[in-house]
């Protein structure tokens, strides 16, 4: 991408609609942090920037987008909490073991059959705006896969990363990272790299018998952190997808030395050998130092020169938004972070052939 071209960025009002107030963890009901402060912060800080980024909306996305990714009672339950009235906030509180053949998706009282944590709500503008998320990382995929862009970043929220094939919590109810890659998985093989510091259960699993799409993660100890059953280095895909799934664990208080050793010794040197057509990047920002979710010590900068190690790959890119929940600066983490990516790309076609 020329320097003189901004960076197509996009991002739906409708994505504003859905404002969680609270949810429940370890027993006590808190303000919810995946509040629309998050996206606002965001475009605020890009829109300042014209030479740099240029703000644009989606297409609608297409219910093929979603087929095969999720199955038809998940976006059920999303579509009969569409029917929920104006204000009314609904957390599922029932989490069956057994079977889910007997759960009903469009009875909000059996909702917890298709979700894993108590901190993920539903309301009637919940579908809506995890949609127009979703259509955010499609659209960006479609930018870079049709040669208009060699980075485009999609400003989803909610965000996505842990959103299963049959499950939503941690915040997400589509798998927005799974959109992109399955788009751009048609034509090529696909690296995805999540560095936010929560594990990308969602991510993993869609793709964990899948050797056409890499999955790398850099994120907090499960032992320690969220989501607690999955994240482990000795998960690493299943039948013809074992050996395509990397997990990079880190101790709470991890800093910028211990992300890079991180990359520069696994998850980079792990993608170049897989050879990716494309690589979608999740995006997640709480390992920011502030982040009142994450417990690792990155400060604005470190953003720069991750995004630059990343950028440097020379890979056609899609950034997909997920955690970061420190709103006062997360436009500016954000953007430092896109900016060390474009800055590492530029470097990387400068030694390109030709």
């Amino acid at each position: 991408m020329p320097a003189s071209t901004p960076m197509p960025v996009f991002f739906h009002p409708a994505q504003l609609a859905f404002k969680p107030l609270y949810e429940w963890a370890y027993g006590e009901k808190i303000a919810h942090p995946e509040t629309t402060a998050r996206a606002e912060s965001i475009a605020a800080a890009l829109d300042a920037e014209p030479a740099r980024f240029e703000l644009r909306r989606p297409e609608p996305l297409p219910a093929s987008a979603l087929r095969g990714q999720h199955t038809p009672n998940l976006l059920t339950v999303y579509h009969t909490a569409r029917g929920l009235p104006d204000g009314e906030t609904f957390h599922p509180m029932v989490f069956p073991r057994a079977t889910r053949a007997r759960a009903d998706p469009t009875n909000m009282h059996h909702a917890g059959a298709f979700c894993f944590d108590s901190g993920t709500p539903l309301d009637n503008h919940t579908w809506d705006a995890a949609t127009w998320s979703a259509a955010c990382a499609r659209q960006a995929a479609l930018e870079v896969r049709r040669g208009r862009s060699r980075l485009a970043y999609a400003l989803s929220r909610p965000p996505g990363h842990h959103a299963t094939r049959d499950a939503f919590g941690g915040y997400c109810y589509l798998n927005n990272a799974g959109v992109a890659a399955r788009l751009l998985r048609r034509h090529g093989r696909v690296a995805i790299i999540d560095v936010d510091f929560h594990h990308g259960n969602g991510t993993q699993s869609l793709f964990y018998d899948d050797p056409q799409v890499l999955t790398v993660s850099i994120h907090g100890d499960p032992r320690e952190f969220f989501p607690w059953f999955a994240g482990f280095p000795d998960e690493t895909g299943k039948g013809k997808g074992e050996g395509f799934n990397l997990n990079l664990t880190l101790p709470g208080g991890a800093d910028l030395s211990g992300w890079t050793e991180q990359l520069d010794e696994h998850a980079l040197p792990r993608i170049r050998r897989f050879d990716p057509d494309w690589l979608v990047i999740s995006a997640g920002l709480d390992a920011y130092h502030l982040d009142p979710i994450g417990r690792h010590d990155l400060k604005t900068d470190d953003f720069a020169a991750i995004g630059d190690r990343l950028g440097r790959l020379g890979l056609p890119t899609v950034v997909v938004q997920e955690g970061g929940y420190y709103t006062p600066d997360l436009g500016i983490n954000a953007r430092a972070l896109l900016m060390g990516l474009s800055d590492g790309a530029a470097a990387a076609a400068s030694h390109r052939p030709g």
